[in-house]
C-alpha cells in the first residue's frame, strides 16, 4: 500500500453498470462505444454502496474538454487529493485481484467514504491503481 496524491480534479464521463459485479464489464465496453478512444484519456472505474447496501458501479472515461458532448452519459468529479492505493500489475490474470485490493484499502485507518468512493484507475491494459480517499 502506498499514498498517492492527485494533485486537481479529474472531470469524466460515466456509464453505469446495470449490477455489480456482473455488470461492470458491459458498463465498460457501452462506455467505450460511446465515447473515442483516446491515448489522452484517463480510464477508472467507480463503486460505493448505496441505498440498502448494493453497490453502484460506474465505467469512467476522463472528460477531454467541456465541450464533450455525449447523449445519455453522466458527468462526474473525481476528487483531488491524498488517496491510499495498491497498483496491480496484469489483473486481467486474475480479476478477483481488484476485490481483494479494496479489501484491504477499506481496512485501512482514515479512509473517508462517506464522500468518496472506491477508484479503480486504469493504467493500461494491464495495470490498474486501487485507490481509496483519505480523510481530509
Amino acid at each position: 500500500m502506498e499514498k498517492y496524491t492527485l494533485t486537481g480534479d479529474i472531470h469524466v464521463l460515466c456509464v453505469t453498470a446495470s449490477s455489480f459485479p456482473a455488470g461492470i464489464m458491459a458498463a465498460h465496453k457501452q462506455l467505450h462505444a460511446m465515447i473515442p478512444f483516446s491515448k489522452d484519456r484517463r480510464y477508472f472505474g467507480l463503486s460505493r454502496p448505496e441505498g440498502g447496501g448494493s453497490i453502484i458501479y460506474k465505467a469512467a472515461a476522463e472528460e477531454l474538454s467541456s465541450a464533450e458532448a455525449v447523449e445519455g452519459i453522466e458527468r462526474f468529479t473525481i476528487a483531488q487529493g491524498e488517496y491510499i492505493s495498491i497498483v496491480i500489475t496484469d489483473y486481467m490474470k486474475d480479476m478477483q485481484s481488484i476485490g481483494n485490493a479494496f479489501q484491504q484499502l477499506l481496512a485501512y485507518p482514515g479512509i473517508d467514504l462517506a464522500v468518496g468512493y472506491c477508484l479503480e484507475w486504469y493504467l493500461s491494459d494491464k495495470d490498474v491503481r486501487c485507490m481509496v480517499p483519505l480523510a481530509r
